[in-house]
Order: C-alpha cells, then sequence, then structure tokens
C-alpha cells in the first residue's frame, strides 16, 4: 500500500478502516516501514549497543559487538564453503549461539535459511531438503540430532555438513561437567571431508564478501508450514517481509528501555513466531536474548526467578504450564512486563490467571507463517477485548470475505480472515498453483474464520478444516473450548468433529483435568448447558492424562482426528 495511501487511511473513520478509532495513541499505522536486509537489525543492533549482552545461554554471554563479530566469520566462512546469493542452508539447530550466529551469518553471506524443527524424523526432514534444495546443514554434535542430519548427508543432495558443539557454548565449569556426566548426550561425530566444525568454519577475519541484498525480492527464510491446506510447503519470506514484521511488533510496545530489555526464548527459534518475535524484536530494543535449548517447566520458572527478563513472549499451553505450577509459588515471576500470546488461541482464563499471578500484561496475537507471522495484536495499552486477536500490525489490512464467494463482508458479518501488507510472504517455494489459491484479490486467504467488530478488533471463531457441519450448522470448536475453559477443573480442552449418522458431524470435546480435581461427564454436560446453545453441545466427552500437543506445544487436533478416524474405521 503506498505511503499517500496509508496517510489517508490514518484520517479516515470510515468503516473500511474501523481499527484506527481505538489504534493505540502511540503507535502509527502508517508509519514508515523500509524495506531493509534482514542482517541490517543486527548491524544496527551492534553500533547502539556493542556493549550490551546479546545473547545468554545457560550462563555464557555474549555483547552486541561479539555476536555481530560471531555472524561476520560465519558469513566469511559459509562463502569460502560456496554460499553465493539465493544459496540454501538449512539450520538444524535449539535455541543456542549457534542458531543466531549461523542465521545472520547465511544471510550476510546472501544465502537464505531453511529453518528446520530438530525433532523431525529423518524422512521429514529428507523430503524439506530435497524440496527447497538445501546445500549444507547446520547441526549439533547431539545425539538427538546429528545422527539424523548425517543420514540426510547419505540420502540428500546435501554438500557438507557444518556441526556445533555442545561444550563450547557452554561456561567452563558447566562443560567440565557435561563432558563427565552427560556424555551419552553426545553423538560419536564422523572425522571426514564432508562436514566441518563450527570453529574451523569461523577461522577467518570476519570480512565477508558484500553480497548485493534486494530486500522485496531476495528470499531470506523458507519457512515450512502446513499452511491452509494440510500439506507441508515453504513459505518465501523476503528480507523486507521479515524486518518489516519485526519493526511492526517492535512499535506495538509502550515505552520500552532499549539496552536493557530481556528476551525469555523458551519457543525455539525455528518456529516463526520466535524468530520475529523474539530473536528479532529482541535485536531491535537491543535486548538480552534468554535461550532455553528446550522448554522445561522447571528451568524456565528457574530462569525467570534468577534472570529476571522483561518479555516473555509464548504459546498458550505454555502459559498453563507455569499456571498450574504445584511450586509457582517458590518463584518470583514479577520481573516480566509483557507477554504476547501467539501460535493457538489463548483461552481467557488462562491469559486472566496468568496476569493475576504475574502482575504483567498478557496481550492475544495472531499469525501465520506465510505472514512473517504477526497480523493483529491487542493493545499493550488500552482495551483488550475477551477471546479477540486485537488490531491489525501498522501498515496491515484485514478483510473478511465470504467463504462462499470471496465478495467482501461488512462488520459483525462471519468469513474468511484475508490480509495485505508489508509483512505478507513472496509465495510458496516451488508451488505457483497453491500460491495462486491463497492469494486472491492481492491479499493472502489465511483459511481462518473470524469476524470484525465496528472498533477494528478482530475475532477469530476457528478454522476453516476444523469447522463441524452438523446439518449444515456451522459449529467452531473455538467456541465450546472457550465454554469448557470455564469450568475450575479444566486445565485442557481440545473438540473436534465426528461423524455422525443424522446430523452428518457432531462436536466432541477431550478434557484434561486439573490435579488434585475431579469432573464427570455428568457435571460437564450439566455446567455447558446454559454456555452453548442446544445444536453446539458435545456429543460425547473424553478424560485424558495428557492431550496431544505439536512439536512447540500447542495443542493438536491431528492426532485426536486420525485416533477417531481410526475408530471408525475398524468399526
Amino acid at each position: 500500500m503506498a505511503a499517500a495511501d496509508l496517510q489517508a487511511a490514518r484520517c479516515d473513520s470510515t468503516p473500511a478502516y474501523p481499527w484506527l478509532r481505538k489504534y493505540p495513541s502511540f503507535v502509527r499505522w502508517d508509519m514508515p516501514i523500509p524495506a531493509v536486509p534482514t542482517y541490517q537489525l543486527l548491524y544496527d543492533a551492534v553500533a547502539r549497543f556493542p556493549d550490551h549482552p546479546c545473547m545468554e545461554f545457560l550462563g555464557k554471554k555474549w555483547t552486541y559487538a561479539e555476536t555481530g563479530e560471531l555472524a561476520e566469520k560465519a558469513a566469511q566462512g559459509f562463502q569460502k564453503l560456496g554460499v553465493v546469493k539465493g544459496t540454501r542452508v538449512a539450520l538444524l539447530l535449539p535455541n543456542t549461539p549457534y542458531y543466531i550466529a549461523a542465521y545472520f551469518g547465511v544471510l550476510m553471506a546472501g544465502g537464505t535459511v531453511v529453518n528446520m524443527n530438530p525433532l523431525y524424523a529423518a524422512g521429514e526432514l529428507e523430503n524439506m531438503i530435497k524440496d527447497s534444495g538445501a546445500q549444507f546443514l547446520v547441526t549439533m554434535d547431539l545425539a538427538a540430532m546429528y545422527p539424523k542430519a548425517r543420514t540426510l548427508l547419505n540420502n540428500t543432495p546435501l554438500k557438507k555438513l557444518i556441526v556445533c558443539s555442545m561444550a563450547e557454548a557452554l561456561p567452563f565449569a558447566t562443560a567440565v561437567m557435561f563432558n563427565l556426566f552427560k556424555r551419552k548426550t553426545i553423538s560419536d561425530v564422523q572425522d571426514d571431508d564432508r562436514q566441518i566444525w563450527w570453529d574451523d568454519l569461523i577461522d577467518n577475519d570476519g570480512e565477508p564478501t558484500p553480497v548485493s541484498i534486494d530486500p522485496k525480492e531476495d528470499v531470506a527464510i523458507l519457512q515450512y508450514t502446513g499452511g491452509t491446506t494440510g500439506i507441508p510447503k515453504a513459505a518465501m519470506l523476503t528480507h523486507a517481509n521479515v524486518t518489516a514484521n519485526a519493526r511492526q511488533v517492535s512499535s506495538w510496545f509502550n515505552n520500552p528501555d532499549p539496552g536493557n530489555e530481556k528476551f525469555l526464548a523458551a519457543l525455539p527459534f525455528f518456529h516463526v513466531f520466535a524468530m520475529t518475535v523474539i530473536l528479532l524484536v529482541g535485536l531491535e530494543y537491543g535486548a538480552e536474548i534468554i535461550m532455553m535449548p528446550r522448554f522445561d517447566l522447571n528451568d524456565c520458572l528457574k530462569n525467570i526467578d534468577k534472570k529476571r527478563p522483561t518479555l516473555f513472549p509464548a504459546v498458550p499451553t505454555i502459559y498453563t504450564a507455569i499456571n498450574n505450577a504445584p511450586n509457582v509459588r517458590d518463584f518470583d515471576l514479577t520481573s516480566i512486563k509483557l507477554c504476547i500470546s501467539g501460535g493457538a488461541p489463548l483461552p481467557v482464563e488462562v491469559k486472566k490467571n496468568f496476569e493475576d499471578m504475574t502482575k504483567c500484561v498478557v496481550v492475544e496475537g495472531y499469525g501465520l507463517s506465510e505472514t512473517s507471522p504477526v497480523v493483529c495484536t491487542n493493545p499493550t495499552v488500552g482495551e483488550n477485548k475477551p477471546g479477540s486477536i486485537g488490531l491489525p500490525m501498522p501498515g496491515t489490512i484485514v478483510e473478511i470475505r465470504s467463504l462462499e464467494d470471496d465478495r467482501l463482508l461488512g462488520i459483525g458479518e462471519k468469513g474468511e480472515i484475508c490480509v495485505r501488507g508489508p509483512q505478507v510472504m513472496k509465495g510458496y517455494w516451488n508451488r505457483p498453483d497453491e500460491t495462486a489459491e491463497v492469494m486472491k484479490h492481492g491479499a493472502l486467504h489465511t483459511g481462518d474464520v473470524g469476524y470484525m467488530d465496528d472498533e477494528g478488533y478482530v475475532f477469530i471463531v476457528d478454522r476453516i478444516k476444523d469447522m463441524i457441519n452438523a446439518s449444515g450448522y456451522k459449529i467452531y470448536p473455538r467456541v465450546l473450548e472457550e465454554a469448557l475453559y470455564q469450568h475450575p477443573a479444566v486445565e485442557e480442552a481440545s473438540v473436534i468433529g465426528i461423524p455422525d449418522a443424522y446430523r452428518g458431524e457432531a462436536p466432541k470435546a477431550f478434557i484434561k483435568v486439573r490435579s488434585g480435581m475431579t469432573l464427570t461427564e455428568a457435571e460437564i454436560r450439566a455446567f455447558m448447558k446454559d454456555k452453548v446453545s442446544k445444536i453446539e453441545q458435545p456429543a460425547e466427552y473424553e478424560f485424558r492424562d495428557q492431550l496431544p500437543k505439536s512439536l512447540i506445544g500447542k495443542l493438536s487436533k491431528k492426532e485426536l482426528k486420525q485416533e477417531e478416524a481410526a475408530a471408525v474405521k475398524k468399526g
């Protein structure tokens, strides 16, 4: 959208841009968003905060100047290996200093980062390497990762592995203890010319050859996603996409303290939410980024208590886990000022309980891999409407379009959420047909059903693919889940559609009960009687000790649907 159009919209109070009526006073929706290379965020932070801590990992710290130097040495090392403009380099890494240095090193060298989840099976990783055409892969000497990476080297067009040492990333005393007592977690690393150690990669003077980058055209990140059809594919995020989103989100916080903020990175950087909202926004603030290699509830509580992070973006299941930790009162969590919840719907009760306990502000946001990822967020100061994903980010237009004929709908009407803005992807990698399917009328069609109220707040009703069709009546699982969470004994809830001989489909609710509490089917049925309409009432309830979650801790319906389908098939 042109700058003149943005300025005109800023002064327009017509229903076309209703969010302008409630926009935070300290944020300009028409703020300038320059298109710059992603690595410029690191360069700018190094210039502003050279001696401030940038990375903290299990007690060891690196300043911004040291982090910038590591990235430049990595960039030169990648170029010596053969990375040129457009070369894809896969990162199979947990949250460690290696991820940050490799991420920016690849981009400085002109390459494209391919984010990969270390918990994926070898076959899934093999498909991603072949699809992306990645030539190099950075991983660690951990037993959970290295053997899979070596298999990829044998079964894909990969040219070389870059192997990082876990012990080298730790403080000296911790590294000694790690080598003494955790040898089983370290893999036997083969020694041949098909791989190189990280220390050898960065053994140079840190002067990479500059590469000309067109921020709006050149792809910085290939971010794999299920997209709107459930088929894994890579969103092409340009340099301009991710830097725009970092600046949109960083403008949203009221009165940040540059150089003195601390982000707790409990979410993995290979996930687009953490990559942008923790890593890149962290650089915008000159923040110290406290990295957890994986989420562990007790470690998380200890980190908050001892290291005093001020910002804690996470997914709802993490806030739920903290709310329900039996020893939570043993830890001081009051350093946290602000949390952005993303990745999944935030139950109102989870938000309220976490805020009551920490005295911080929790705002629900919304985004997708295809939007780098943030589209909307509730104001950090001002009205947070229960159940809403908030207002569009600066420079972002949210439209609601009909599920039947794609026409633009009005205030309060339910339809597909569609997005325009500088953070919207270039398209899907090597999938022009699927790109055309989601990019219609110049807007990204998200696959989510929702509506906008007369003040511009957006509400998600559900995913199109999760919507339950009962005798032609649309039932949205999120509505039922929000009602279930109101019961004090419900810790987690997930609703799916199951076959129904009469109605076609009917809702089934899966519930995890809070520790030390009891709940019967009769009790929850009685509780739900006045919470939703008769046709929306779950036909079945099932109580479980655990509900399935994705690899980043989001409640996952996929496994529940598969189990129900298998049960039906079995008869």
